[in-house]
């Protein structure tokens, strides 16, 4: 039995060795955490600036939040060492500069598999009622609908020159008061007036927008001209070609005489002018963010104009300022040279004084562009001289017994046929 002891003693120092040799022959290693994948919290190296306790106070106004003076501190001292890492990891460092304007690699198509979109085939049939006499008095042109001042212009009765001057005088008049519009584009406006009257006059009518004077919400690219999405930051930049629809409208002989306010960066009515106002109501916003292009159409400073909608800012400032804003189905317009908020939501649409004058702009700004993957074919079937007998309107009783819905809203229900 000693013996044994001794024998087995002996041998383990040399069993140790060979187990261990053959553990680490046989033993897999440890695999590699996958790219992106996060460190322990707390153990990667520091990252990102410097911050101090004021770093953190600052941001406390954005976030509406308080910390004690202790919490600052320890989130100042922690930061680089506990978070910045993470966001570190998330983006940055770029080895790759990504453009705005590059749309994401997957697109989103609204219409489920095996069904059809929209109506199938073509027809704009618009009103064709005399327009009247025109107006002696320039207010009474400025307040005119689309539908009117397009039939004006294309019998002669009025020149795209009086009318861009008209809309001119009042954007500088009323502007002090309402706020909405970041750049006046007068030299442009009355040279492309000048070649649409040159145009109508012998024969090459382009369509109801020929000579129209018209606004753009100040997230559209325009070509040599400020586009400063509202924002501080961007206040001198300048892009140089036009976005899609722009160039449709201009294409359509439309006259550009203002880029129209909007909440900085498409968010409420507030920019780097101040906040524009409800021409109705002076003591109020015009609601956001298209407020440039609600308030301008609604006092008449243009003839329509172009706003852009990610979930209520086209229909809020149309309700606001009483015009008629048009929300158009989610791919039908093209956002090519548009400022991106959020590119599943996002959509272009005209905000006018009437609801034909809606679809007049609709028709010619349409279709897919190779800049927007979302954009479609789409058609387009109108005609005015159809009855609306049969046409069902939805909506939910219960909401329209309680708020925000208003006795206004109600007494809308009780004048549909």
């Amino acid at each position: 039995m000693a013996e044994s002891r001794r024998q087995f003693l002996g041998g383990v120092p040399a069993g140790l060795i060979a187990a261990a040799a053959a553990c680490q022959k046989t033993t897999p290693k440890a695999p590699e955490a996958p790219a992106g994948a996060p460190p322990a919290f707390g153990t990667a190296p520091e990252a990102g600036p410097p911050v101090s306790t004021a770093t953190f106070a600052e941001a406390e106004k954005l976030v509406q939040v308080e910390l004690t003076p202790a919490d600052r501190q320890m989130a100042a001292d922690s930061w680089r060492r506990t978070l910045a890492s993470l966001y570190e990891r998330r983006i940055g460092p770029k080895k790759v500069a990504i453009e705005a304007s590059i749309a994401p690699a997957t697109q989103w198509d609204p219409v489920l598999p095996g069904l059809k979109s929209g109506p199938e085939r073509d027809r704009f049939v618009r009103t064709k009622n005399d327009p009247g006499p025109l107006p002696a008095s320039d207010a009474d042109i400025a307040f005119a609908p689309l539908t009117q001042l397009s039939r004006w212009i294309e019998t002669r009765k009025l020149t795209s020159v009086r009318l861009t001057n008209i809309y001119l005088d009042r954007l500088q008049r009323f502007d002090p008061k309402l706020r909405c519009v970041i750049t006046l584009t007068r030299d442009l406006a009355l040279d492309q007036a000048k070649s649409a009257d040159a145009e109508i006059a012998v024969g090459k009518y382009r369509g109801p927008l020929h000579g129209i004077p018209f606004g753009v919400k100040d997230l559209l690219d325009t070509a040599g001209i400020p586009t400063t999405w509202g924002a501080e930051p961007y206040r001198n930049r300048v892009p140089t070609q036009d976005g899609a629809v722009v160039k449709r409208l201009r294409e359509a002989g439309a006259v550009l005489v203002a880029k129209l306010s909007l909440g900085a960066l498409a968010l409420n009515d507030i920019w780097f002018g101040g906040q524009t106002m409800n021409p109705w109501l002076l003591e109020e916003g015009a609601s956001g963010s298209s407020a440039g292009p609600g308030a301008a159409t609604g006092a008449g400073l243009v003839g329509f104009a172009i706003g852009s909608e990610t979930g209520g800012s086209i229909v809020a400032p149309s309700m606001r300022c009483g015009v008629t804003g048009l929300r158009p189905t989610y791919g039908r317009v093209p956002r090519t040279g548009a400022m991106t908020l959020c590119w599943s939501l996002d959509k272009l649409g005209p905000m006018t004084r009437g609801v034909e004058d809606g679809l007049l702009v609709l028709q010619a700004i349409s279709g897919p562009d190779p800049g927007d993957l979302a954009s479609v074919p789409c058609h387009l079937d109108y005609d005015s001289r159809a009855s609306v007998a049969g046409l069902r309107v939805g909506y939910f009783p219960a909401w329209m017994k309680e708020a925000p819905a208003t006795d206004v809203d109600r007494a809308a229900l009780e004048l549909t046929p």
